[in-house]
Formats: C-alpha cells, structure tokens, sequence
C-alpha cells in the first residue's frame, strides 16, 4: 500500500480492478466513487480541504439563503462575457476563466460560498498541480480564482471575511517547490529565420520581415490596417487599436522606419479598413505554388480544386479562407515551414509524396513521440522575433530604447525580451580579472 509523503498532498488515482477513484491517506485507502465523474473529484476535493472521509449517504443540500460556489460561479461568467471583450470580440482571458471556473465548480459546487477557504483553494489549486501545470501558471489561475470572490464580495453576494481568508494564501515560490517552470524565450536566430522562410507564402514572408524590423507583436502584424499607419513624418507610425494594455489607458506606437516602409508600401494600396497582410492571399500564394510545383500535367489526375469547398455537395461543411491572421495561425504557419525547412531525420522523417498523416500511422507510438520532440527543438514562434529586435536594439541603443521599441511600461519588463549583452561582460572580465 502505497504512503503518502509528509507534504505531499494524496493524487487521485484509478483502482483498476474495479475503475474505481482512490485516495491514500496515511496507511488507509478510501475510495471515492467511479474514476473521472463529477462527484468523485468532489469528494476528493473534500479530502484535501480536511473534510471527513465520504459517507454512503449524500451531504445535506444547503439552506436556500446560503448561496452555493456555484452561483457564485455562474454570477461571475455572465459578468465576465461581457467584462473580458475588446473590439467586439472576447479576449483570451475568458478562455483561461472558463477552466478555473470548471474545475472550482467540479470540486466545490454543491458548497456554500461562505466556507470557501484555504485548504479548497489549495484543492483546487492541486488539480492544476497534478495535470503538470507549470509554477507560473498556477500561480496566475489561482489569482483568477481569486478574483472571482473578490468579485462577489464586491458585488455583496458573500461576505468580506471569505476574500481575506483566500488572501492569505501565497503563491508557489520558485525553488520552494517541485513545480516545472517555463523555460526563457530566447531570441531566434536570423540565419534560422531566413531558412525558414522560403518555404512560405511571399504573404508570410512580409509579415515575418516586417516584425523583425519594427518589434511589433504578433498580433499587431496581423490585423494592421492602411487606415492605421501615419505617413506624414519620415518614419511612419502605426497606432494600435485594441492593444493588450489599452484597458490601463496606455498608447501603443509601432514605429516604422524605411526600410519597414518599403516592405510595406505594396499593401497600403487597398481599402483603409482592409487588413494588409491578407490570409486568403497567403493561400492562394501556397496553393499557385503548389500547383506549379506538380509533376502529373494538369491535364492528367486530379484537378486543381477538385477537393476543394466548391466540389462539396454540404454547404454546411465549406470553408474559406478566414480575411486576417491571428497569432495562432500566423504561428501555425510558421511550424509548418519548420517542419519542411528542417526534416527530421530517417526513420521519422516525412518520405517523397507522404503526407503528415500517413507518416503518423506509419511511426509506432514512441518514434511519434520522437518526432515530436525534433520538431519541438526547431521550430520557432513569432514572439521571438520580438525578443530578437529588442536585443538587438538595447544592444546598440540601451534599455531604454528597447523599451520603446517594444512598448513596454516599465523597463524591466523589455529586460525579459531583450536579453542582456554578454559580449559587454566579457569584455569587462577580461579587463579587470
């Protein structure tokens, strides 16, 4: 039987003779119900916050002027759906919400709001332990949850005493737990990048050049619009709408000097409120490209189209390409470029006319996992051609250059993306040690 580390929170584990969920607390095991349901991550949150052992008969449903954890839950989404939105669109924060708000209601539920305290919010918290969640993030969903009381105490649906008790629970601190953390962004090389690049669309290929001259973030490449940019000075400036700090009244200025001007003089020639890196462009570059690069003669095989949405009977199945990137497909994109830039080698390498799919069923399980892995060594993001120019920049201008550049509020923020020169300590070593 196993023993619980001193320390050490009891994991929920499957029994598999009977599928049931089992929890070891000291030399005893208690079981829970049926593995992965509702009711048994309940009752195992009831575990960790020192509840009594889980009883055959059902607890007691609270009184009617207690209000529940859900009801509180569910007072702050409606609030949320229309609190966390930016230019009419919800922003990433409600997705991270949605999961601290499933997991607090899987837990604690059916409980009344008012006994919300400490040792739940450190059950909750073991649930994002447990699924390999790195520190900073826990750390970030607990604040979320949080939040969601401070929300009600504010709006008097529970009382004050319980926003003080969750207060009263640090954050994991780095190197007094077993938690992961993420590793650093690094700045991308630019010999990488300029191999990476000719394996896509010219669209792409802009948008990549025009980043890693401006600094801009990914997401600001992709939705900029000829009506944004500001041509009356020599170096033009593109004021971002919408930006992810505009909420704390800041203004986001991208900066584009001549070099950024001529890559992007060919896209202001379109409607001011017309994004100019377009993503139906970008497909139909990949898919001209791909038709010229074909060895059956067009008047043999399958045409070019054939497959496509218009050959669909189901309109409710067609697709078309969507009017604008955004960072995660621009990032997709960039992946698969990567991949064709750097092949993994034999026997996980993709063969002459194979495609991803059938390579996938062709690898056995733990070949795949290697291929993952290669191609997780060497494929590379937008945002590090961010951490790319602001290194660069404070390299020859200083921090508080770079801080322009990249737009941050305060500096030590930019010394997260521009990294530090060593070449400057080295020298400094050589001279006095």
């Amino acid at each position: 039987m196993a023993r619980t580390k001193t320390g050490t929170p009891p994991s929920y584990r499957l029994h598999k003779p009977t599928g049931r969920a089992v929890v070891t607390i000291g030399d005893r095991d208690i079981y829970i119900g049926e593995y992965g349901t509702e009711d048994s991550r309940r009752q195992y949150g009831l575990l960790l916050a020192g509840e009594t052992a889980p009883k055959a008969k059902r607890d007691p449903e609270p009184s009617e002027q207690a209000i529940t954890v859900v009801e509180v839950l569910a007072a702050f989404w409606n609030h949320a759906q229309s609190y966390y939105v930016k230019n009419g669109e919800p922003t990433n924060e409600l997705d991270a919400l949605r999961l601290v708000i499933r997991d607090a209601r899987t837990l604690y539920g059916r409980e009344p709001a008012e006994s919300f305290g400490p040792k739940k919010l450190k059950a909750v918290r073991q649930l994002w332990i447990d699924r390999g969640q790195a520190r900073p993030t826990v750390n970030k969903n607990q604040r979320r949850l949080t939040r969601i009381f401070r929300w009600a105490v504010a709006e008097e649906l529970i009382p004050g005493a319980v926003l003080h008790s969750l207060t009263a629970v640090p954050g994991l601190k780095k190197g007094r737990c077993d938690l992961p953390e993420p590793p650093p962004i690094q700045p991308v090389p630019l010999e990488v990048v300029e191999r990476t690049i000719p394996h896509l669309p010219p669209v792409i290929q802009d948008m990549i050049r025009f980043q890693l001259l401006t600094g801009a973030r990914p997401g600001e490449v992709c939705t900029l619009r000829p009506g944004d940019v500001d041509r009356s000075t020599d170096v033009w400036e593109y004021r971002v709408e919408g930006h992810k700090t505009e909420h704390h009244g800041r203004q986001r200025i991208v900066y584009i000097g001549p070099e950024a001007q001529a890559l992007l003089r060919p896209y202001l020639l379109r409607a001011p409120d017309q994004v100019c890196f377009s993503m139906a462009e970008a497909v139909e570059q990949r898919r001209q490209a791909a038709s010229e690069a074909r060895k059956t003669p067009p008047s043999c095989g399958n045409r070019r189209g054939k497959r496509s949405n218009a050959d669909r009977k189901s309109t409710e199945r067609q697709r078309t390409p969507q009017v604008c990137f955004d960072p995660s497909s621009y990032r997709h994109a960039i992946h698969h470029a990567c991949d064709a830039a750097f092949q993994a080698p034999e026997p996980l390498g993709q063969r002459e006319g194979e495609s991803r799919a059938a390579r996938g069923r062709r690898l056995p399980e733990a070949e795949r996992e290697q291929l993952d892995e290669w191609q997780k060594q060497h494929r590379w993001h937008p945002n590090q051609l961010r951490h790319t120019r602001g290194t660069e920049v404070r390299k020859q201008f200083g921090l508080e250059a770079a801080q322009v550049i990249l737009g941050h509020a305060a500096a030590d923020v930019t010394q997260i993306y521009a990294e530090r020169d060593a070449e400057k300590a080295r020298e400094v070593a050589r001279r006095i040690g």
